[in-house]
């Protein structure tokens, strides 16, 4: 969320904002509900200080025909100032309803663009994977290793369902362990948080109300997290935090669920798109300074891509285009593996950051050197998601015999083994 007054004072930069983000929002609109919801709450300050004067007047009142007279006076001002709060209610809700809408101002270098093909190539390492012999997709090579179950998956769960069976689940728990080591060695502190979380959480983030459709809700009107960014970010709202702790690093683990609503037809088999998987996240907050945020962002993209290069996958990072980051943030990295089946590359990553946009509406604070209280900002980071890697994993690691080899940073993870190959 924008601070009002920032608003109308950069209106030209924030309604340029909206239009290279691609969001529609009436801005104009929200000006002049805020010129109404100033001019009310103006008249109701004045006329609550003029009531309780008068309910001072009252108790000192020299003789009951004063009170008397005083009591028909404030009963008038009261009447006024319940019509005036009466009036006050629709113009707060449709002006709280324009305030989530408005998108955060996107960082200078960020491309125009109206759709991820718009994205910029930043960066390509390794090259893409070459065989001497008919490869096979994730789907038959994790099928004939016993390591997935669609089948049953579909039976238990419906549509995208899925088991990960022996080494595949196997395979995910190295790699979160080994996630968690990597990372720790960067000085994030691991947090497990809540998967099912109140409302305020995914307003807090920016996901809703933009992305109502992909979210699963409870019949407690609670919903699932689709990352775990959001309950860590949740951890800190309503607090003022010591400036002396930043930047918090966070390495939150949590099961994700998304509906996929919009992405019907878009790969329905395999691992690529799924409801249930699990996340590791860089989540920090630090001090309110874009260079701070500059620096931290490019930090924790860089993270993944060293995590990706130690596993050996080829990859490349995308700066994300106008149209392809979301309302809160201000710029946007991919970090995409290459599939070799597919014949492209795949999202396995996005670093972002945020300045005040999810703090504001966490009201999460911390004060400066003048002892001024500040917004803290934010940015988060796909450590790495499963079962998503498998698919770039499996693929690019097969052998002509059907077997995959194992990482060697994984190996450990795995009792020692070098391979997974079909049990006798």
């Amino acid at each position: 969320m924008l601070d009002i007054k920032f608003i109308r004072e950069n209106l030209d930069i924030v309604k340029m904002a909206a239009q290279k983000k691609h969001m529609e929002v009436d801005l104009d609109r929200l000006v002049s509900l805020d010129d109404t919801r100033r001019e009310l709450m103006s008249s109701l300050e004045e006329k609550r200080a003029r009531q309780n004067k008068a309910s001072e007047a009252i108790a000192q009142a020299g003789s009951d025909q004063e009170r008397q007279t005083m009591i028909a006076q404030m009963s008038e001002l009261k009447a006024e100032l319940q019509k005036e709060e009466e009036a006050l209610k629709p113009v707060m809700e449709e002006w709280q309803t324009l305030m989530l809408q408005v998108p955060q101002v996107p960082d200078m270098t960020v491309p125009d663009g109206a759709s991820d093909e718009d994205n910029v190539e930043v960066k390509v390492w390794g090259e893409p994977t070459q065989f001497d012999f008919e490869p096979k997709d994730h789907t038959e090579i994790m099928t004939a290793l016993g390591m997935v179950d669609f089948e049953r998956g579909t039976k238990v769960h419906g549509f995208r369902g899925y088991y990960l069976t022996g080494d595949g689940a196997r395979l995910s728990w190295a790699i979160w362990n080994y996630a968690n080591t990597f990372f720790g060695q960067k000085g994030f502190e691991p947090l497990l948080g809540p998967a099912i979380v109140r409302k305020s959480n995914l307003y807090g983030t920016g996901h809703l109300p933009n992305e109502a459709e992909d979210i699963y809700k409870t019949q407690d009107d609670d919903y699932l997290i689709g990352t775990s960014e959001v309950s860590t970010m949740g951890y800190y709202a309503d607090e003022v935090l010591d400036k002396s702790q930043f930047p918090i690093k966070h390495l939150a683990f949590s099961p994700c669920f998304r509906r996929e609503a919009g992405s019907h037809g878009k790969d329905t088999k395999g691992l690529i798109r799924v409801h249930e998987f699990f996340k590791v996240e860089q989540v920090i907050l630090c001090e309110a300074s874009h260079e701070e945020s500059v620096k931290h962002h490019e930090w924790i993209n860089r993270n993944t891509e060293e995590f990706i290069e130690s596993l050996g996958i080829p990859y490349h990072t995308v700066l994300n285009c106008g149209g392809d980051i979301g309302q809160g943030q201000v710029k946007k990295y991919d970090v995409e593996l290459w599939v070799p089946l597919e014949k492209k590359y795949r999202e396995i990553s996005s670093a972002s950051y945020f300045h005040d946009f999810q703090t504001r509406r966490f009201n999460t604070r911390y004060r400066d050197e003048e002892g001024k209280l500040r917004y803290a900002h934010s940015l988060n980071c796909t450590a790495i998601p499963t079962p998503r890697i498998l698919v770039s994993l499996i693929e690019n690691f097969q052998q002509a015999d059907g077997s995959v080899k194992i990482p060697e940073v994984l190996q450990s993870y795995m009792g020692g083994r070098t391979v997974i190959e079909k049990k006798e």
